[in-house]
């Protein structure tokens, strides 16, 4: 045997970490963690772990995988600070959790959070998350048709339009769609700027309506409101003819309180200022921020029919709203699948209704038959499809009934 000493190989460097306040507790993650990726990882507590970022080899780093439970809820700063530090670095954060609470996940996936797998971990489930994580996402790109070719121009006051349906498949996002249409196309030489915002974040299909892709741009500046800007929202918008502007719902369902008042405060306040009239379709659910939308709102438009259900919400919600002091006397109710002119027993039920809920049904939509669940599913406005159908006729009434409204308040303040 020579002197010359073995050269010992030396070792591969670290490409993730778990960080919990005690890995033990998460057996089955260590287990998964070497089945990923042998001995390529490392263990941390939430301070180590922040001592351990600022060293250079935290730069070979991919991803953490931070495991916490119901203990750590009662404090989640130091959860909070390391992913906040990992992100700046880029590295990725995959979040396995045990009992913790749908509010204190969501903070945690706000913060920065890339992915969550519940534990104990489902087989095969840690690693499809760090495939995930781990794989670049390539949106498809954008048909020009489709693209919104409209800048910001901040220079606007638009006229806040929510509509909800006091039922689910009372037509409120088919009214949405068709009155946000009407509204874009009510001058020929001068069109306002319209824009349509879905925000059913779960179901919502005013991008089905339209013939509209979702996007992932719409969840990603759904995550972060505080660093979206005009410019930032306008390119979220997809283009409907290059008449329409369309945030849609994102491509996943994702929680209905991910966003807070304040992140739909933003969102109302960015469209206000870029576009004239901003149409807002509605999730049935009442959620934290609906209180939100109500008070942004200059007219609140909200669909029944004549059936029990429809009565039983709105008797719900009138109650609601003015127990809480919001304002109720924005609500406009519309009446869709209206009873036909010589339907008189038809109208004396609606006029009961309305007598019995104390409210006025202040515009019926006549029932479009066929020809809307037609339009609907071809991905096209009414007007494109069917002119002359008695609903579409109602609707373009009422959308200009609305501009002439709003352009004489503008006048007036003008003047």
């Amino acid at each position: 045997m020579s002197g010359t000493a073995l050269l010992q190989p030396e070792p591969m460097p670290l490409v993730a970490c778990t960080v919990s306040r005690d890995v033990q507790i998460f057996d089955l993650l260590i287990e998964d963690m070497e089945t990923a990726l042998g001995e390529r990882w490392g263990d941390l507590g939430f301070e180590d772990a922040l001592a351990f970022l600022a060293q250079p080899e935290a730069r070979a780093l991919e991803f953490l995988a931070i495991a916490l439970d119901a203990e750590d809820e009662a404090d989640l700063t130091p959860v909070t600070r390391v992913i906040a530090t990992a992100k700046s670095m880029g590295i990725k954060v995959i979040l396995i959790t045990e009992d913790v609470s749908p509010a204190s996940l969501h903070a945690l996936l706000r913060e920065g959070g890339d992915e969550f797998v519940p534990y104990p971990l489902p087989e095969g489930e840690l690693a499809q998350a760090i495939e995930r994580v781990l794989t670049p996402e390539e949106e498809e790109p954008v048909a020009p048709e489709i693209q919104n070719k409209l800048k910001a121009t901040g220079d606007r006051s638009g006229v806040v339009i929510p509509v909800q349906g006091m039922a689910g498949g009372v037509g409120a996002t088919t009214f949405a769609v068709n009155l946000a249409w009407e509204l874009a196309n009510i001058e020929k030489n001068d069109p306002p700027r319209v824009v349509l915002l879905d925000l059913d974040f779960q179901f919502g299909s005013a991008s089905t309506y339209l013939d509209l892709p979702r996007r992932e741009a719409v969840l990603e500046m759904l995550s972060d409101t505080e660093a979206m800007d005009s410019d930032v929202f306008m390119q979220a918008l997809l283009s409907y003819n290059q008449r329409l502007q369309v945030l849609t719902a994102p491509t996943d369902l994702i929680p209905m309180d991910l966003v807070g008042p304040a992140d739909i405060e933003r969102i109302i306040e960015t469209a206000r200022v870029n576009f004239d009239y901003v149409v807002i379709d509605m999730p049935t659910t009442m959620v934290e921020w609906s209180q939100t939308v109500l008070e942004a709102a200059h007219v609140y438009f909200a669909l029944l029919e004549l059936d029990m259900r429809s009565a039983q919400n709105t008797l719900r919600l009138k109650r609601a709203l003015q127990a809480e002091e919001l304002p109720f006397d924005k609500l406009r109710f519309l009446l869709n699948r209206a009873p036909k002119f010589t339907d008189l027993n038809g109208k004396a039920r609606v006029k009961r209704l309305a007598e019995s809920l104390g409210i006025s049904i202040e515009v019926q939509l006549p029932d479009g038959s066929k020809q809307v669940a037609q339009a609907d599913d071809h991905g096209m406005p009414l007007s494109e499809t069917a002119p002359k159908n008695p609903l579409r006729k109602e609707i373009l009434k009422l959308a200009t009934s609305v501009h002439e409204v709003n352009t004489s308040d503008a006048m007036e303040a003008r003047g």
